[in-house]
């Protein structure tokens, strides 16, 4: 393979017509001692000296384990800023902490950013950490596209100032390993919100069906969107293996028949070693094969192991790939799939929709979730909340006044909301309501990670990641596909929460526009004729 032309982005990667390799390095917790090799610096110089490995990618405190920041490395690595991708996540910083952290990404020259929402913490010093989730994988999305349109922030002058324009290169992830309708729906739905907020590429978390990944690329095309997607590739061992089948790290999949093939090769002389190379090989050639913009190499620590897998991958035949297809297919039983199979390729057809989904959409069972309570809810948001109908006006007026004159009726009605609300829908009083962007589920209450903008990764089996109970998003997805609005269910404004409103009246902030729904959402003009189009499902 020819050498990198100097100074090649990430960019210029994803948007040609060559077939690349990114290989992910996970940092450490603590730090080289004084006088040891940097082993961590060594392995990305290594990895960057190959011509066929475009860029390295370097993780965020992954699993949710305290480890060495990817800025670290990334400025060990500096020679090659363009080739560096950082991964930014939420679970540890709130947006104050992200956008310092994004400004000092940017003074320092590194523009290629992995944004996502982050996995649930698992450890801390002194005990498990409190996790942050201020902003969401749809929150740092935007705010990295407004520092790239130019930041509007509050002068000292009064008015507001512009701050100078940054030139990030937003990466996002999805989880299209999911097992049921109901929460891989919501993964695609918010891909295309992801999009809208700005992300430019796309890589998937991790599983081993390869028609699984393909549906990502079927589905974005199905919509009408154009952007880069990155196949995603973890060697397995044993080990790994049976961490990704418990369903414990969050968007990482390996069904039963995969680990019982994992287990029978990993009693063999080798241990398994040259069965787990030659998947990850295979599945980089499939990717290749597929049209993919890159392959991304991840749980290896030796840059000579991620070297023999891309030498193992590049020595098959130029049609191979399409026998690597049938055999890489380790979906669980009865897993959700959006498109017929299509059994010549093994792959799912790109022109032909799932019938049972499209069906369902027309008449829809009634869910469990689909309760008397949520009936109400929506007759009542219709009745009182729903602007210019029922008495939305006349409560408007209302709450003006008593905005102007607080008193004893003010105090009585928040009192009256707030146990009401807490009563009905564990309300933790943030005076910032979702509930109508939830289908009357409170986030705060139900979700582990408070997402107002659709489902994190991490839900297996439609639990939630902490597998403690049911996943969040897949409850909204069913409330809200008995009423024929699945489909554009995360259609909406961003929604970004403001702090300032938590223990406030959530309906005077409704009435007053001082709550999401009535502030300007954060820019979502197009960033690229890539937008997604608002087109029905096919």
């Amino acid at each position: 393979m020819a050498p990198l032309t100097p100074g090649v982005s990430l960019r210029d990667m994803l948007g040609s017509e060559r077939f690349y390799y990114g290989a992910e390095v996970v940092t450490s917790r603590g730090f080289p001692a004084q006088g040891e090799p940097n082993q961590l610096f060594e392995l990305g110089r290594a990895l960057l000296s190959d011509p066929r490995i475009g860029w390295v990618s370097i993780t965020d405190n992954p699993g949710g384990a305290p480890m060495l920041p990817p800025d670290w490395l990334g400025r060990l690595l500096a020679e090659q800023r363009p080739r560096v991708v950082l991964h930014m996540t939420c679970k540890d910083m709130n947006r104050n902490g992200l956008e310092a952290a994004a400004w000092r990404y940017a003074a320092e020259g590194f523009e290629n950013l992995l944004a996502i929402t982050g996995d649930y913490p698992t450890t801390g010093f002194g005990g498990t950490a409190d996790p942050v989730f201020d902003l969401d994988s749809i929150g740092l999305i935007a705010l990295l596209r407004s520092m790239n349109q130019g930041l509007r922030v509050p002068s000292r002058r009064g008015g507001t100032e512009t701050l100078p324009k940054t030139h990030f290169y937003i990466g996002c992830a999805v989880s299209p390993f999911k097992q049921h309708e109901r929460e891989l729906m919501p993964q695609y739905f918010k891909l295309l919100r992801k999009i809208r907020a700005g992300a430019e590429w796309v890589i998937p978390q991790l599983g081993y069906d390869m028609r699984k990944f393909h549906e990502v690329k079927l589905f974005l095309e199905a919509r009408g969107v154009r952007v880069p997607v990155i196949g995603n590739v973890y060697l397995l061992n044993r080990a790994v293996a049976t961490l990704f089948h418990s369903g414990k790290l969050a968007g990482c999949v390996v069904s039963d028949s995969l680990l019982d093939e994992v287990n029978k090769q990993a009693a063999g002389p080798d241990k398994g070693k040259k069965f787990f190379r030659e998947l990850a090989a295979k599945q980089l050639a499939v990717f290749k094969g597929l049209g993919f913009a890159a392959g991304y190499l991840g749980g290896i620590s030796k840059a000579e192991t991620f070297f023999e897998i891309i030498d193992l991958a590049e020595q098959y035949g130029e049609n191979d790939w399409k026998d690597f297809i049938k055999e890489i297919r380790y979906s669980n039983p009865g897993e959700f799939f959006l498109f017929e199979h299509d059994p010549e390729t093994a792959l799912s057809a790109p022109d032909r929709i799932n019938r049972q989904y499209l069906e369902s959409l027309k008449k829809p069972e009634k869910s469990r979730h689909v309760t008397l309570g949520y009936r109400l809810s929506r007759k009542v948001h219709d009745w009182a909340f729903h602007r210019g109908k029922g008495l939305y006006g006349l409560l408007a007026r209302i709450y003006a006044r008593w905005d102007r004159k607080p008193g004893f009726l003010s105090r009585l009605a928040y009192w009256l909301e707030r146990e009401a609300k807490h009563l009905g829908y564990g309300c933790q009083d943030c005076g910032d309501c979702s509930l109508p962007d939830c289908a009357y589920l409170c986030p705060l209450a139900a979700c582990s990670k408070h997402s107002r903008n659709g489902p994190c990764g991490g839900s297996a089996g439609g639990k939630c990641e902490l597998l403690d109970k049911e996943c969040f998003w897949a409850r909204v997805y069913e409330r809200l596909k008995y009423y024929g609005e699945s489909e554009r269910m995360l259609d909406g404004p961003i929604v970004v929460y403001d702090a300032r409103l938590k223990h406030s009246s959530a309906w005077a902030n409704t009435y007053l526009d001082r709550d999401h729904a009535g502030r300007p959402a954060p820019d979502q003009t197009p960033a690229s004729p890539q937008e997604p189009q608002d087109k029905p499902p096919p």
